[in-house]
């Protein structure tokens, strides 16, 4: 308890799954969070219950591709809570479509929401960041941003892209106390996997190359992000941490 006591974090994507969890997970550990989704009532969902369990947080509707919303959830973070120590760019999609099959509104829909959301978010927050002093962006990549996983499509060369940009940034920023890393989740059970998990073959595939004998769960890459968030990891920075169950270790 208390690991993040002081910060104040924005964590998007954060209506339902891993964003959820980890709302509820920094809060818990004393963040006053900045939760924000395009699904206003799921999130809302998300704060009734960090309240409940004593914790300090606020929604904000928020399209995650749109440059006036990002500037929004700033100043409305700023006016809420005085300062942003934290960013989780945790907001994705993760489709599945084989290449031939997908359409370049497709390939632009997923580029944007798995990375142009991260560029944006990290361009916007890093001036109230240095008005703070520093503090950690932590970018949810995928194993399939480290190898390939599956279908060549927009969804590894987006966490790709975020994989290569959190470390430019890392370098730009660390004069000015700025951490940026990102998070590689391997197969992870939420409500966005679903189908990728009920397709037997791929399902199959996943689990063969999976060293540990089970999905993962929104919690295991939480406490990861979590770590990324605290003092902790105060000399860490431009790095991957890995949360794949062993899958990338063959």
């Amino acid at each position: 308890m208390g690991r993040l006591n002081g910060k104040v974090a924005i964590i998007t994507g954060a209506a339902s799954g891993q964003g959820a969890v980890e709302a509820k997970l920094f809060a818990k550990e004393g963040a006053k969070v900045v939760a924000t989704d395009i699904n206003e009532q799921a999130l809302q969902n998300v704060i009734s219950d960090i309240e409940a369990a004593g914790g300090e947080a606020i929604a904000i509707k928020h399209n995650v591709v749109n440059e006036e919303e990002w500037a929004n959830v700033i100043t409305k973070a700023v006016e809420a809570f005085g300062k942003i120590d934290v960013l989780v760019n945790n907001a994705g999609i993760a489709p599945s479509t084989p290449l031939e099959q997908t359409s370049l509104d497709d390939w632009h829909k997923a580029m944007d929401i798995n990375m142009t959301s991260v560029f944006l978010g990290t361009k916007l927050v890093v001036p109230a960041m240095r008005k703070a002093g520093g503090g950690s962006i932590i970018n949810i990549s995928s194993m399939a941003g480290l190898v390939g996983t599956g279908a060549a499509n927009a969804y590894p060369a987006s966490k790709g892209a975020v994989r290569i940009f959190t470390k430019a940034s890392a370098v730009e920023f660390s004069k000015e106390n700025i951490r940026v890393n990102s998070v590689h989740p391997g197969v992870i059970e939420t409500p966005m996997t679903k189908d990728v998990l009920a397709n037997e073959e791929w399902s199959a595939g996943l689990k063969a190359a999976t060293l540990i004998p089970r999905w993962g769960k929104s919690e295991d890459v939480a406490y990861g992000v979590l770590y990324l968030a605290s003092d902790e990891s105060s000399f860490v920075t431009g790095s991957e941490l890995v949360i794949d169950g062993g899958y990338t270790a063959h």
